[in-house]
């Protein structure tokens, strides 16, 4: 139970010899303990709560109550009664590092490192421990510490895959990726049916812009666990990036499956069924319902007018922001916002599994069907605010949400733009957000005017870019609704990027007014901004 994530043992820990042996309290113990080997965790719950009331603070019950609610994730139960059960005896080891697992779950992440130091003090040779203080130390972004804690892991269990396999990683975020190439083969060499070994390796390479190899990985970690749904995704993102749309968007599905998404808020259960393409629509009514970010939405309302057309009253829901933006739309019969009650419906379709219904290729991808604009009441403020034009005007965003998984490859700091910004410009900052560490730069410049706290919603942000000449943005919502508005936008772009801008081009079919500015190499975005200054000072 000293692993992450919690999986049943097939042997439970021992009583603690200190616990007084009352006859009745041993029996029910055993009891306990047979049913949750067997995995029947109602019924040892029961039986360990019947336990605590006969003796309240029994050890045992307490500590494996928390590692029965740790198992079927109720991380937060798991931390109370780990921690009730550390109360009664604190020297127990293992006891800290599961109370540390279930910390690591919930993300409280510097408390977690806290259990496996204290663990590791009671038992240096804690070799689970290490490894699992690894993964936080990797969550913290300390990761040269979390090399060491995997490295200590591996001195005390030579057979460690999860910790050769997790080792790999780091050193992936490293940006060392033959090393990570080789822990990840040890960790296959040592269990050559280590299916999250094949995955992790097929992740590194990937995002080295190594996609024939990666998909191979994807490939035997499949082979391997066919119903490996993040395995899948992986590879559908990898052929979707490569341009192979056809098996990209069907593997795509495999993304309802992932654990990434599979206990997310995306995730929608209906009564009604899913329509991909196959069926009439003529005059049945359908709901497209917006899934992931608000980029996404922005992207891949395109195919809104598509579904009208083929005899369909569209319900669209969105993300609330989006609500008045997209009021309007060309096909929708009704926008509804998310978590607001839904009309009746025949029909469902996430937005972004319109593409496989509409078998999109590259070359048929959809054009934008609606300019956004904004009122001229929202026109007239920003006019206002922002005073007469007398330089060039561009509008920049230079990091997105810092809780997307791939921020620390898109993001930059304003740090890092701000030099590569010529002077004899009025930039106009877009982004609604801004980092603490940004915050002191952006007051101190006398260039870059914030008006985030003035950016009420999206027909602001609308506004804003209509009176700009020109948006510089990483891969953010921004871009996708500059592009969409026709707006002539440079995108920066990571070595490996997002699937949807594709590779090896500066332009893209999903936004014709788009420029895309890429790294050349992994982590290089001071090549990226000499570019970007460069051509900027020329344009304007």
């Amino acid at each position: 139970m000293s692993r992450s994530p919690f999986t049943p043992k097939r042997k439970m820990p021992a009583l603690v010899k200190s616990v007084p042996q009352q006859n009745q309290v041993v029996t029910l113990i055993k009891q306990g303990l047979a049913l949750h080997q067997q995995g029947k965790f109602t019924q040892a719950q029961a039986i360990y709560e019947k336990v605590l009331e006969i003796q309240a603070n029994q050890f045992d019950a307490l500590q494996m109550l928390g590692i029965l609610f740790a198992q079927t994730k109720q991380f937060a139960k798991a931390v109370d009664f780990l921690g009730k059960a550390l109360q009664i005896n604190p020297n127990i080891a293992a006891c800290h590092s599961n109370r540390g697992i279930a910390l690591k779950e919930l993300g409280r992440f510097d408390e977690a490192l806290a259990s496996y130091d204290k663990a590791i003090s009671l038992k240096p040779n804690h070799a689970e421990a290490f490894h699992n203080r690894g993964n936080v130390l990797q969550k913290l972004g300390r990761l040269e510490e979390a090399l060491a804690s995997y490295d200590k892991a591996i001195s005390l269990k030579s057979d460690y895959v999860e910790a050769y396999s997790n080792r790999g990683n780091v050193l992936k975020d490293l940006r060392r990726l033959d090393d990570a190439l080789a822990s990840y083969d040890t960790a296959i060499s040592l269990k050559s049916d280590y299916a999250e070994a094949y995955y992790n390796r097929a992740n590194a390479l990937k995002e080295f812009g190594r996609l024939d190899e990666a998909q191979v990985s994807y490939n035997k970690a499949i082979s391997v666990r066919g119903d490996y749904a993040d395995a899948h995704l992986s590879l559908s993102l990898c052929h979707l990036l490569a341009g192979n749309f056809k098996d990209g968007w069907h593997g795509y599905e495999w993304r309802w499956k992932s654990k990434d998404v599979s206990n997310t808020k995306w995730v929608r259960e209906f009564s009604q069924p899913l329509w991909l393409g196959a069926g009439s629509l003529k005059d049945k009514t359908i709901l497209l319902h917006a899934e992931q970010g608000l980029g996404d939405t922005i992207q891949f309302c395109r195919y809104v007018p598509l579904v009208a057309q083929l005899g369909a009253k569209v319900i669209l829901e969105v993300q609330r922001p989006l609500g008045t933006l997209l009021d309007g739309l060309d096909g929708v019969q009704q926008i509804v916002a998310k978590g607001d009650e839904l009309p009746e419906f025949a029909y469902h379709c996430p937005l972004l599994s319109l593409p496989l219904a509409f078998q999109t290729a590259p070359h048929t991808i959809p054009p934008t069907t609606q300019h956004f604009a904004s009122d001229e009441a929202t026109a007239a403020k920003w006019r206002g605010l922002l005073g007469d034009k007398i330089k060039p005007r561009v509008g920049i965003v230079w990091s997105g949400n810092s809780d997307h998984k791939n921020d620390h490859n898109r993001s930059l700091t304003l740090s890092q733009l701000g030099p590569h910004l010529p002077s004899n410009v009025e930039y106009i900052s877009l982004q609604k957000e801004i980092r603490d560490g940004d915050k002191e730069l952006l007051a101190q410049s006398s260039e870059i005017r914030d008006f985030s706290h003035a950016l009420d919603d999206f027909k602001d942000t609308v506004a804003l870019c209509e009176l700009v000449d020109l948006v510089i943005s990483v891969d953010t919502s921004v871009a996708h609704l500059a592009g969409t508005m026709g707006k002539p936008t440079w995108v920066l772009l990571p070595f490996s990027p997002d699937w949807r801008w594709l590779l090896d081009r500066d332009d893209t079919p999903w936004y014709p007014s788009a420029k895309l500015y890429r790294q050349e190499k992994y982590g290089d975005w001071q090549g990226v901004l000499q570019r970007l200054e460069a051509d900027l000072t020329r344009a304007l």
